[in-house]
């Protein structure tokens, strides 16, 4: 994996990472983490699909030839 494929997963990955805290905080995903006590499935989505970017991003920058 070269750099710039690691440095662009990266960014998207902190986007996403953006998305499900705003989801994960949003009025509608509260109410229904008051109902089910889980949130709903995009924050976990978005969250889920953050972190597995960023931290293959991150491998791609290290790792990069």
């Amino acid at each position: 994996m070269n750099k710039v494929l690691g440095l662009a997963l990266l960014v998207v990955g902190i986007i996403l990472l953006y998305f499900g805290y705003e989801a994960y905080n949003a009025p509608l995903s509260e109410m229904s983490q008051e109902l089910t006590g889980e949130p709903t499935d995009r924050a976990l989505w978005y969250l889920i699909g953050g972190a597995v970017a960023t931290i293959v991003g991150l491998y791609g920058l290290i790792r990069g030839k």
